[in-house]
Parts: structure tokens; C-alpha cells; sequence
């Protein structure tokens, strides 16, 4: 699911940045002084241009395209290749003027000169300036005049005349374009300057704000958004993958559970009765030979050997059935062993289980391994010990089981065990293959304890695992200290032998 939450936050990223705009809070700060505009307002300026056409209450779009030049070698050593740039105009009666798609500003007094600063606004390449002029009765014209200063002493006039074009009604984006269509007709010139019924000297002048240049930021650039979407896209497509390797392995499982149970039926529904009627036929085949016949003795030992196999088959049916996937059958199941397993003998066994054991998943390996070292330690237990009790604990700390087998015998120097005696270091092997860890603490006289700690989620060792090995190793010693106060218990890992 990271991969939605990453989109979602890449898409408001880019819907909430918008483009960033600076405007300058002086007027005329980089305007000419005003004793110099006053003095010639109208120098520059070109004819009142209109639609061929005048009518009352008619909107006319006027468009013209220009492009500053790149700088000239000669001019690198100037800091900006525009110098200044000032647009003179005004409209009987209304206008809104546009450079390159941007709106500069809104005049409604046609007998004011209205100049605009476009010094910060101008880079060399193609430009588009554009009118969208209102006239609301009468006569209707425009007069502008663009005047721009480059490095190197060249100049660009730009003036209203008949270069400039009136753009159709229902156009979109015109003020953009670039280029004019073939169908734009020309610009009508109406009057000069000074002709007709407009004047000669405007009764005022307004300075408009200055501009300054959008201020484009990384995040904003068409790169930058290309690029965080296609990442988001991966991260889509990985998590997509991902969920369909999960369910594609939910589905493994599923089918691998189904399959445990059908061979564990198999073997119990055929195997299982076979063997049983094996066992059978030699009894009833005992009964007709004498009790001195050598024939009944093979008959005897292939009867009890039938009697191991069927006990073996059960634990290989505990295994294999997936029903038994859980710890609450795992140790009802080594607590059942255990009790059978000493019946035979004079050690007598005390338990110590959670009585609402959980029933957590408790994979085939992990039960196995553990089984396999828990019968490793009672077989230890019965042959060297000389124990009389026995104490088998079973409990949940969190994301792992406490396997605990303590017994009253004489004891070992844990460090005097050579590697490959007692199964010790095969035990410790096991439980380090799952992720676990294998703890003796016995000193001579004293009994032996064996913990097995095996991580219930995963093979991999929880980050925090050391702090419960230490309140292990706490309880360990506690525990020791309950039954021999007198004497210190030793801890012994069988691995470094």
C-alpha cells in the first residue's frame, strides 16, 4: 500500500504548487524618471489602429509577434542582454494587455498614456503581445508604442500599425500563439497621432507596477513532475507486484496445506491400517508355535519392531497434518511425549504450561526442530542424569517459546563436554537454524537445565532480542537459585565447545 500513499502525495505536491509570483512593491522602481516621460510621452508611439469594422459595445483582439535576438558576441560582457523595455499605450475606451500569455495590466481612460515596464519580463527569443481591446461606443482605436534598449547599443520599435493582426472570436490560447493563422486579417489604421478625435499630447500619464519574472521552482518544472510520476508509477507497479506474489504465495500454501493433509491421511487410512494388520497376523501366528521356538522369537521381534514403526508413523503424522500447525497442539503434543516417553521409567515428570496456551501459527520446521531436541534432551536426561524428577516448562514471551527441561540429576561440567557428545551441539545447531538459541546451566551435583528460545514469526532474530536474552539468563539463575541456593549454576552455550 506504500506505493498509493506515495502517489497521493506526489499528486498534491504537484497540484498544490502553483507558479510563484513576485511583484514588485514600488511603482516605477526601475522606470525612467518622470521629468523625462513628461517631456516627450509620445515618442514612439505608432497609429490608432482598430478592426476594419467599428461598432458600439465591440470587444477586438489585436495580436502581434516580435523576437529579440540573441546577444552578439561583442555584448557578453553586458550583465542582461535587454537594457529597458517601455510600453506606452491606451484604448478607447477599455484594454487588457497581455505579454506571452500574462496579463499586465487593465486601462479604462483612453485620454491616459499608460506605460508599462517590461525591462524584467524580456529574454531573447520570440515574444507575443496582445490587446484585448472594449469599445463601448463611437470611435474606437489603439495606440502603442514598444521601445527596447538591447546590449550593444541596438534598439527594437515596436508601434501600432498595420503589421499587427485582429484575431478571429472562439480562439483559444491567442494570446499564446506564436504564430498568426493565415486567416487573421490586418489591422486597420484609423487615424495618426494627432488625427481624428483623439489627441495629440495625453492629459496624463499612468505609470503601471513593474513586473517581475515567475518564479519557477524545481518541483514546478516539467522534468521534475515527468520524473516523480514515473517513480510513483514504479513504486505502483512494484507494489501491484508485490501483492500478487503475496496472494500467489497464499495460494502455494494453501495448496501445500492441502496436499499435508491428504498424504497425512493417506498414510494413517493406508499405511497406517496395513501395519496394524501386520502386527495382527504375527500375534495371531505366535499363538501357533511353541513358546521355545525360535520361529516365535523372529515373530516377536518383527512385532515389536511393527509396534516402533507405528509410533513413529504417529509422529510423522503429527508433523505432516497441518491441522497441528499451532503452538497450543505443539505442546499438548511434547507433553504427551514426555509422559510416555518417562512411564517406563523411575523419573517422575512435573509440567508447566500456560494454561491458555495461544494458537498462534507454528510452522512444520520449527516444531520439528524443536521436537527433535526436546526428545534429544529426555533421552539425555533418562540415560546420564539419575534424575528422579523432571520439570518441562512451556510458555510464550512475546514473539517467542520457552522450551525449559530441568531434572534433579548429578550434573556436568558444561565446559569439560567435548563437541559431538550428548547431542549438545546438534541441539544448539537446530535451534540456531531457526533463528533460537540453545542454553545449558549445569555444575556437578547440581542437576542441568536446558532452555530452547525459538522466534514463533519468521527466522530472523527480533532487534530487541538481547534484552530478552538477558531476562533469560536472569530467570535462569533465579530458577537454579530456587532448588540449590548453595550452589552457583553454570551457563554454557553447547555451540562453543
Amino acid at each position: 500500500m506504500g506505493g498509493f500513499f506515495l502517489l497521493f502525495f506526489c499528486l498534491s505536491l504537484i497540484l498544490t504548487s502553483s507558479e510563484l509570483v513576485a511583484n514588485a512593491d514600488s511603482l516605477g522602481a526601475s522606470s525612467p524618471p518622470a521629468n523625462e516621460l513628461y517631456k516627450d510621452p509620445t515618442n514612439g508611439l505608432g497609429s490608432w489602429i482598430w478592426a476594419a469594422k467599428v461598432a458600439d459595445n465591440q470587444t477586438v483582439l489585436l495580436w502581434r509577434s516580435f523576437e529579440i535576438p540573441k546577444p552578439l558576441p561583442t555584448d557578453r560582457l553586458s550583465p542582461v542582454p535587454v537594457l529597458s523595455a517601455r510600453l506606452k499605450m491606451t484604448v478607447d475606451n477599455e484594454f487588457t494587455v497581455f505579454l506571452d500569455g500574462r496579463e499586465l495590466g487593465h486601462g479604462a481612460d483612453y485620454p491616459e498614456l499608460f506605460i508599462f515596464d517590461l525591462t524584467p519580463l524580456l529574454r531573447p527569443g520570440r515574444h507575443v503581445l496582445a490587446v484585448k481591446a472594449f469599445n463601448s461606443y463611437s470611435f474606437a482605436g489603439m495606440i502603442l508604442g514598444l521601445q527596447i534598449e538591447l546590449a550593444g547599443g541596438r534598439r527594437i520599435e515596436i508601434k501600432s500599425d498595420q503589421n499587427w493582426r485582429v484575431v478571429p472570436d472562439g480562439i483559444k490560447g491567442w494570446d499564446k500563439m506564436t504564430e498568426a493563422a493565415a486567416d487573421w486579417p490586418a489591422a486597420t489604421v484609423e487615424e495618426p497621432l494627432g488625427g481624428g478625435p483623439w489627441w495629440t499630447t495625453p492629459q496624463n500619464i499612468c505609470i503601471m507596477p513593474t513586473l517581475q519574472p515567475v518564479k519557477v521552482f524545481f518541483w514546478q518544472r516539467g522534468w521534475f513532475q515527468i520524473t516523480l510520476l514515473s517513480i510513483c508509477g514504479i513504486a505502483i507497479l512494484i507494489s501491484f507486484r508485490l501483492l500478487a506474489q503475496l496472494a500467489l504465495n497464499r495460494k502455494e500454501r494453501l495448496l501445500l496445506q492441502e496436499e499435508r493433509a491428504r498424504i497425512a491421511r493417506d498414510i494413517h487410512d493406508d499405511i497406517g491400517a496395513r501395519m496394524t494388520q501386520l502386527v495382527l497376523h504375527g500375534e495371531v501366528a505366535q499363538n501357533d508355535l511353541s513358546i521355545d521356538s525360535e520361529m516365535r522369537q523372529q515373530l516377536n521381534w518383527i512385532c515389536d519392531e511393527a509396534r516402533g514403526l507405528l509410533s513413529t508413523m504417529d509422529e510423522i503424522l503429527w508433523a505432516v497434518n497441518p491441522r497441528r500447525d499451532t503452538l497450543r497442539d505443539f505442546a499438548s503434543y511434547v507433553c504427551k511425549y514426555a509422559e510416555e516417553f518417562l512411564k517406563p521409567t523411575q523419573v517422575q515428570c512435573f509440567f508447566e504450561v500456560e494454561p491458555e496456551m495461544s494458537a498462534a501459527n507454528f510452522d512444520l520446521p520449527f516444531r520439528r526442530s524443536l521436537l527433535m531436541a526436546i526428545k534429544e534432551t529426555l533421552n539425555n536426561a533418562v540415560k546420564y542424569s539419575q534424575a528422579t524428577e523432571l520439570f518441562l516448562k512451556i510458555e510464550r514471551q512475546g514473539d517467542w517459546l520457552i522450551v525449559a527441561v530441568r531434572d534433579n540429576g548429578k550434573g556436568f561440567d558444561p565446559g569439560a563436554v567435548k563437541p559431538g557428545r550428548n547431542g549438545l551441539t546438534n541441539m544448539a545447531q537446530r535451534m540456531s537454524e531457526l533463528g533460537g538459541n540453545c542454553l545449558v546451566a549445569s555444575q556437578p551435583g547440581t542437576g542441568c537445565q536446558v532452555e530452547f528460545r525459538v522466534p514463533i514469526a519468521g527466522l530472523r532474530r527480533h532487534p530487541l532480542s538481547w534484552i530478552w536474552s538477558a531476562k533469560q539468563f536472569a530467570e535462569q539463575n533465579n530458577w537454579k537459585k530456587r532448588i540449590h541456593p548453595s550452589e552457583p549454576s553454570q551457563n554454557h552455550d553447547p555451540t562453543k565447545c
